[in-house]
């Protein structure tokens, strides 16, 4: 489909309003009764993190993706800031000397994806960042790889003759730094995001990497055109859009529709209505660690969950959070192409 018939369909189309309520106001309430709880403090100072679905970590996300930042316990936040300070290993270690003795890489320091996801909320929540949390802005920058995106796989970043970058290493981070920037902005943000927007554009949101490393994520790109909610740090192809738009919108950037426009024409054809259904759950069959009996981690224990997760994942449902985001998503593309920036060619 050209360019200029979609722009004008997107500029007669009267879209619904998103609803704000998906029905789960008792599970929103559970969520920030949990947060507010000494429980979930004293999970917070065991790990931030760990383990999944159900620790604090995952419900801030999850108010987070539906709107309700604002909502969420002030103590909350800060004992997440103090857990993330209190963090050993402030990089992410690649070399088995990055690792001291005694320490986890996987409990003790932290990825790409999980950082990017965080940040949003964190601002959200009124948190100053870069007083509070000093290391999170240059990391991002400092792992980006030759072709603009990141791996939270150590091992990517010593393969010899390619480069195994990942979408789902790449997407959050881009988020965080839109989010970041909207506080301060410096010259090496900018050109963070426009790498990582390039490489975006270079893998046109649905494909995986043509890597030797990485051969595992074309398998995982089967599954991106589904949509999935909550993200956390999973990719999907509006996600990627949504986080690729608002790049070029802020930064008035030109944006090529040939790396775009498969996408925005296979949502339109999909909920011509303008309301998004979930197709799929992300989150679902993961394992998580947990703590066992005598203070050690275990992992590859079945992840458990929580009913806000449950509530607000249900597939073949519309989800006012992703149609809120598909709204939003069209809006700034009929902006790009008033202002000269969507061409139909790279």
């Amino acid at each position: 489909m050209d360019l200029a018939s979609t722009i004008k369909r997107f500029e007669r189309h009267d879209a619904p309003a998103p609803s704000r309520d998906d029905g789960a106001a008792r599970e929103v309430e559970h969520s920030l009764a949990y947060l507010g709880s000494e429980v979930a403090l004293a999970s917070l100072a065991e790990d931030p993190y760990w383990p999944k679905w159900d620790s604090p970590w995952w419900h801030l996300l999850l108010l987070h993706e539906r709107g309700a930042s604002g909502r969420i316990p002030r103590a909350a936040a800060e004992a997440l800031v103090a857990a993330l300070s209190r963090i050993p290993l402030k990089i992410f270690p690649i070399h088995p000397e990055d690792t001291p003795a005694g320490l986890d890489p996987a409990r003790d320091s932290f990825c790409h994806c999980a950082l990017g996801c965080i940040v949003p909320v964190l601002l959200a929540c009124g948190v100053d960042v870069d007083t509070r949390l000093p290391w999170v802005r240059d990391w991002f920058a400092r792992y980006q790889m030759a072709d603009g995106g990141l791996s939270c796989d150590p091992d990517a970043y010593l393969v010899q003759g390619e480069v195994p970058s990942s979408m789902v290493g790449t997407v959050a981070p881009l988020e965080a730094m839109l989010a970041l920037t909207a506080v301060r902005t410096r010259p090496e943000d900018v050109a963070f995001m426009d790498r990582a927007a390039g490489f975006l554009v270079g893998r046109a949101l649905v494909q995986g990497s043509d890597t030797v490393h990485n051969a595992e994520e074309r398998g995982s790109a089967a599954g991106w055109p589904q949509l999935t909610f909550p993200r956390f740090y999973f990719h999907d192809v509006l996600r990627g859009l949504a986080v690729l738009v608002e790049w070029a919108h802020r930064l008035q950037r030109p944006l090529p529709w040939s790396a775009i426009s498969h996408v925005v024409v296979d949502l339109e054809a999909r909920f011509p209505d303008g309301r998004v259904r979930i197709g799929r759950q992300a989150f679902a069959g993961k394992t998580t660690r947990v703590p066992a009996e005598d203070g050690r981690w275990t992992k590859r224990v079945p992840a458990s969950s929580f009913p806000l997760l449950e509530a607000s994942s249900s597939v073949g449902e519309v989800s006012p959070f992703l149609t809120r985001s598909w709204q939003t998503t069209r809006e700034r593309l009929v902006a790009l192409a008033q202002a000269g920036l969507l061409h139909e060619t790279a």
